[in-house]
């Protein structure tokens, strides 16, 4: 059985529903739209009935714009539409991550880290994640590897000591799979933040520091959601 025929009367998880071909996109309508489908190479036709959550780091509205994403699967999906921010916006989430990955790589009590130091989890709570939460992750299971003790510090935490937070890793972004899209918005998105800093949020300033008409810098601004 497939995964919808499997989540029959519950609910299915579709991550990075952003990244489906048009094709594919098609299929997922069918199925949301009529409840049914066909196997790869099947012809009978299989009925479900399954709750669908997706989540996506693209800005969908942008994409139905572009004809990267068709409109009907678009007004489909977004019933109810829950905004995460990315990790750098709510730092007080890092420490209770950190406990989650903890114990979800803790593979053996007796022989691998049980806590994090406060050196290194302040460490962790600076850090800007430029990966979001899978790079946070990687980090997290990449210390309880190398650590010898029952405590993870500093020293065994990759981030490159005196490193600026708001630097854009590309490697390690890279390595957690972020997508170049969302690099772009992020260079995007400090930009702005920081022309508005420099120019007392006055906007026709912050505009012209940077190259932009005033129209086109408050379209940026909530195309990124900026306030």
């Amino acid at each position: 059985k497939g995964r919808f025929e499997l989540a029959n009367k519950g609910t299915i998880f579709l991550d990075e529903v952003g990244e489906l071909s048009l094709t594919a996109q098609r299929k997922l309508l069918r199925v949301l739209q009529e409840g049914e489908f066909e196997r790869v190479g099947g012809t009978t036709t299989v009925k479900v009935d399954v709750r669908v959550v997706t989540a996506t780091n693209r800005d969908l509205e942008e994409e139905v714009r572009k004809g990267n994403f068709r409109e009907d699967l678009f007004y489909r999906l977004n019933v109810i539409n829950i905004h995460m921010p990315p990790l750098r916006e709510r730092k007080e989430d890092v420490s209770l991550l950190v406990e989650h990955f903890l114990d979800k790589y803790r593979y053996s009590p007796t022989s691998t880290p049980t806590r994090i130091s406060e050196e290194a989890l302040n460490k962790l709570i600076a850090y800007d994640w430029p990966g979001n939460v899978r790079q946070l992750e990687n980090e997290i299971e990449r210390a309880v590897v190398y650590t010898q003790g029952k405590v993870i510090t500093s020293e065994f935490l990759s981030l490159e000591p005196g490193r600026a937070v708001h630097e854009i890793d590309i490697v390690e972004a890279v390595r957690s799979r972020t997508s170049l899209q969302t690099l772009l918005e992020e260079v995007e998105r400090r930009m702005l933040s920081e022309a508005l800093r420099q120019s007392g949020n006055d906007h026709a300033q912050a505009a012209e520091r940077i190259g932009l008409s005033a129209t086109a810098f408050d379209k940026k601004l909530k195309e990124l959601g900026i306030r």
